[in-house]
């Protein structure tokens, strides 16, 4: 069965490149024109993976995607969100409020393919994996995907979960800015390495008294550290 793709724009010539280039990688796509539309076919379809325009009528997506992380029924879905704006203010703001990855219009279609498939591959092999990390009052449940602190469950982005997971895999041992977006994002070449820094903020967010068991070192990167 194909993996569905929720694509979201109000350019009918985006959504025509986009969704011609993800059927020909056998994905299958719905489509929305604008942020009320998204919303509505998130929930409608249960999308694997959501690709949202910045700029849209009504509902910009930044607040699609804030929305859209706050419903229960769709917070787990990995989002990819496409701007034009170059401002790095726009990309880090698009972080902040739950997208795991950020394109950047114009893009080349091959290169956008590329980062559908690594987001869902990545959340797969975390899902196909057989483990409970269990740390006290955090634990991680690789297998089930799902994250608990002091047995209240919290909930992760795929990509904030992947990190988290990493890290406590390799706790104990520092963990690069460079080697974290290889391993964890699957990028090769160098981008932002603050898109690592502001996962790492939301993370320690929504972890509260457990964020204890994330370190920074200053310098150098990060480290799962248990007392």
């Amino acid at each position: 069965m194909a993996l569905k793709i929720l694509v979201v724009d109000d350019e009918p010539d985006a959504i025509d490149l986009i969704q011609f280039n993800l059927n020909g990688a056998g994905f299958e796509v719905v489509t929305a024109a604008d942020g009320a539309e998204a919303l509505k076919n998130a929930r409608k379809f249960a999308p694997d993976l959501v690709l949202l325009d910045v700029m849209l009528p009504e509902i910009d997506g930044l607040e699609v995607c804030k929305l859209l992380r706050r419903d229960p029924a769709t917070s787990g879905i990995p989002i990819i969100m496409l701007t034009a704006k170059a401002a790095e203010i726009d990309r880090v703001l698009g972080l902040e409020l739950g997208a795991d990855d950020y394109v950047t219009k114009p893009f080349s279609p091959r290169e956008l393919v590329l980062r559908v498939k690594k987001l869902l591959s990545r959340r797969q092999s975390a899902d196909s994996e057989s483990a409970i990390l269990n740390f006290g009052d955090l634990v991680v449940d690789v297998a089930g995907h799902g994250v608990s602190v002091n047995g209240k469950e919290i909930e992760l982005t795929a990509t904030e979960f992947k990190l988290l997971r990493v890290l406590a895999q390799r706790r104990g041992r520092v963990q690069s800015r460079d080697q974290l977006l290889k391993d964890v994002w699957d990028y090769d070449s160098m981008i932002d390495t603050r898109t690592v820094d502001t996962h790492m903020r939301r993370l320690r967010e929504k972890l509260g008294k457990a964020s204890r068991y994330l370190d920074t070192v200053h310098g150098v990167g990060y480290r799962f550290q248990v007392a």
